[in-house]
């Protein structure tokens, strides 16, 4: 977070809040298990291999989507070398409409398909040499580097940036907070309103872009 410049870090964050969004809404209608979160998958994966190895098919679905998504969104943001982050929100904008239209539908198989492809995907926003510099959907490094810095900062060793780890973190939280309020409240619509925010960090992304361009 502290590497990039500001507008970045802003979209950062509302890239983060989404994934949170999206993540409360897949996981209140995936009876508890993970569209972007995939360590929580991986101990579900661990728990019904000993508890209910038939279950185990859905975390293990889960998780096989997840890397198919950052596999397709990596293969995009080389392609689109020099405009990753708008070509990577725009794969993610459509994964949701799906996600969306399949809710409509009834499909409730394909639905959290849909939103943990476009989980993975959405973790290829920012990259350098090819490795993720923000993580978007997973926040414990985040909140240990957040740790860190307050603690240098107290101690006077540097730590300059600590927010920076701790607005990320919060971005997803409160994304989170959203996503469950407007399932609960409003099932039909809260994957649109997911997609409206998607489609709303690609319009950003293409500023950014077209901001660095002409500097």
């Amino acid at each position: 977070m502290n590497s990039i410049d500001r507008s970045r870090r802003r979209l950062a964050i509302a890239a983060a809040g989404l994934a949170g969004f999206v993540d409360a809404v897949g996981f209140l209608s995936a009876k508890g298990y993970f569209v972007s979160f995939m360590s929580g998958n991986t101990t579900r994966l661990g728990v019904d291999l000993a508890v209910a190895p038939h279950r185990a098919i859905v975390p293990a679905g889960l998780i096989a989507g997840f890397l198919l998504g950052v596999f397709a969104g990596a293969l995009l943001a080389i392609r689109f070398e020099t405009r990753r982050k708008v070509a990577v929100l725009a794969l993610v904008t459509i994964l949701l409409i799906g996600a969306a239209l399949a809710h409509a539908a009834g499909a409730t198989t394909a639905m959290p398909g849909f939103l943990v492809l476009a989980m993975g995907a959405l973790n290829n926003t920012f990259q350098r040499d090819g490795e993720v510099t923000v993580g978007l959907t997973y926040m414990t490094g985040a909140l240990v580097r957040f740790a860190q810095g307050l603690a240098a900062r107290i101690a006077g060793s540097g730590g300059e940036g600590w927010v920076n780890w701790l607005l990320l973190w919060l971005g997803l939280a409160l994304g989170a907070l959203a996503g469950a309020y407007a399932l609960l409240s409003a099932p039909g619509i809260a994957l649109w309103l997911a997609c409206l925010w998607s489609l709303t960090l690609v319009w950003a992304a293409r500023g950014i872009t077209e901001s660095t361009r002409n500097t």
